[in-house]
């Protein structure tokens, strides 16, 4: 049977704590995903947003029409921030924030999920803070970097921490 944590290979220790918290069991508004260049950081925090979406007991099952949007990058419900410049900007991140305000459109939760958080500019950074600090109500961020050490203290204390290997 697949699930959404198929691709997570060899990530056994992450895979169980993601699921739980998807089951409602050490669920945080805010992850910190780390891990090495390959280690699947992106692909972790996708999959999480799809069990957290997923229509199904246990969540997670993959097949699921919310589960198949997430993973397509389709869901209402949850952004993808991935740059292809050298950083991310305070207005990119304050539109995040106002995106995050908002109610979702479904029953689930309104994801955030940022790829390359170690790139939010210092400006950013601020205004990112604060939505961190006083969540919306059914708001999930999901912060990427390679280790916890390339997002400021204030940030990282706030965030529950999947690390992840190679």
């Amino acid at each position: 049977m697949t699930t959404v944590w198929d691709s997570l290979v060899g990530q056994h220790r992450a895979v169980e704590a993601l699921a739980a918290a998807a089951e409602g069991r050490g669920m945080s508004h805010a992850f910190l995903f780390t891990g090495p260049p390959g280690s699947g950081r992106s692909n972790a925090a996708v999959a999480f947003a799809a069990a957290l979406q997923c229509e199904q007991t246990p969540p997670g099952c993959g097949t699921c029409h919310a589960c198949r949007t997430v993973l397509a990058g389709s869901h209402a419900d949850v952004a993808v921030v991935r740059t292809q410049g050298l950083s991310i900007g305070v207005k990119e991140v304050r539109d995040l924030v106002r995106r995050s305000a908002l109610a979702p459109v479904g029953r689930g939760w309104q994801i955030v999920i940022v790829e390359d958080a170690d790139r939010v500019t210092e400006q950013g950074v601020n205004a990112l803070l604060k939505a961190i600090e006083e969540p919306a109500e059914r708001t999930v961020w999901m912060l990427c970097t390679p280790t916890v050490e390339d997002v400021l203290p204030t940030i990282r204390s706030r965030c529950r921490l999947v690390t992840l290997t190679t």
